[in-house]
Formats: C-alpha cells, sequence, structure tokens
C-alpha cells in the first residue's frame, strides 16, 4: 500500500520534538513508538492512535473516529481517524497525538 506522505509529515510536526521517538513501517504506513511502545500510525487509512483502554470514550464521541480493530477484533483503547479528518482537523490530530503521548508514558519502557 501507498504511504501518505504529507499525513505522515504532519503527525512529525505534532510530535515534535519527543524524545525516546521512533518510526517504523508497518500497517501500510509509517509507525511511530515510544520508549519502544506503538504510539501512533499514519497511511492512506487515515490516522491510529494508541489512548488506553477506558480513555478513549471523548475520541469516539467524535463521528470519523472508530475503534480499531484487526481482523473482526476489536482493539479498545486505540482508535482510528478518517483520512479526511486526519489532514483536516489540526487541533484533534494534536489532542490526540497529546493523549496517546501521556497515555505511552504510563507503560514501561520496553
Amino acid at each position: 500500500m501507498a504511504r501518505d506522505w504529507l499525513l505522515e509529515e504532519m503527525v512529525r510536526e505534532a510530535l515534535g520534538d519527543t524524545p525516546e521517538l521512533t518510526e517504523k513501517a508497518m500497517f501500510g504506513g509509517l509507525c511511530w513508538l515510544l520508549d519502544g511502545h506503538l504510539l501512533c500510525a499514519a497511511s492512506l487509512k487515515g490516522m491510529m492512535f494508541r489512548l488506553g483502554k477506558g480513555e478513549d470514550g471523548w475520541a469516539l464521541a467524535h463521528p470519523e473516529i472508530v475503534t480499531v480493530t484487526m481482523g473482526e477484533r476489536a482493539m479498545p483503547g486505540w482508535v482510528r481517524v478518517s483520512s479526511d479528518a486526519s489532514r483536516e482537523n489540526d487541533a484533534l490530530r494534536r489532542k490526540l497525538v497529546t493523549k496517546a503521548i501521556a497515555f505511552v508514558h504510563t507503560l514501561p519502557p520496553k
């Protein structure tokens, strides 16, 4: 699958100079890992963020955000943002990045 280079740059900008951040091509796009934990991803499907179980309700209230599914299995705590909302809503993108970083910082480094 072709990557969405523009969306990747938008995510990089939102991530800023977050320490201990690495990038890895996965899931048909680009993923960012923080302290070895998957934090978020960008692809032609939009963006995916790890918010943590029970911490995603506010995001799921947005009409263009859904729970991530892998096959038929729902992944609570992970959300996918539509491609349009990913590109057009800078404030939402930044809030999701901030919340994902806050959650992943609660996990022990790998």
